[in-house]
């Protein structure tokens, strides 16, 4: 896939926050269980995105994290770019350190395409948009007991 597995990490434990409810912490233990994530590797994604703002942990007795905004406030850029995976830096890929439309690497016109069309996506979509899809897969996973 084009993300790193921080990233995948990342979208995938929102995406299950977002399916839970409102209000209701999630401890990284439970959502290491549901997501597959390794505990220790999920410590540290849940670690960035609190210090983004989209994520708030409680601790102690009852404690977990929470999701800091409404699902429909948290499009799927602000969580790829708090675990640094996306960069707006105009980086080359192909090697080049920098190159644009004037001075185009080989790959620029491909690359300039599909950095374009996931930045179009990553705007557009909000974990709202998949909560719901998300808690009918949710509760499939839970009752057949692959979780």
């Amino acid at each position: 896939m084009v993300f790193s597995q921080t990233a995948e990490y990342a979208l995938r434990a929102m995406a299950w926050l977002a399916t839970m409810p409102a209000g209701e912490p999630m401890r990284v233990k439970d959502l290491s269980v549901a997501t597959g994530i390794p505990s220790h590797y999920l410590s540290k994604v849940m670690r960035r995105l609190v210090l983004a703002g989209l994520l708030t942990s409680r601790k102690g007795q009852g404690g977990g994290f929470l999701l800091s905004k409404e699902p429909r406030e948290i499009p799927f850029i602000d969580i790829l770019t708090a675990v640094d995976a996306y960069s707006t830096d105009g980086r080359c890929a192909f090697g080049w350190g920098q190159c644009d439309a004037v001075h185009p690497c080989p790959l620029h016109g491909s690359w300039s395409l599909l950095n374009d069309q996931l930045r179009s996506w990553a705007e557009g979509t909000t974990l709202a948009d998949i909560a719901k899809d998300g808690v009918e897969n949710r509760d499939l996973r839970v009752e057949s007991g692959t979780s």
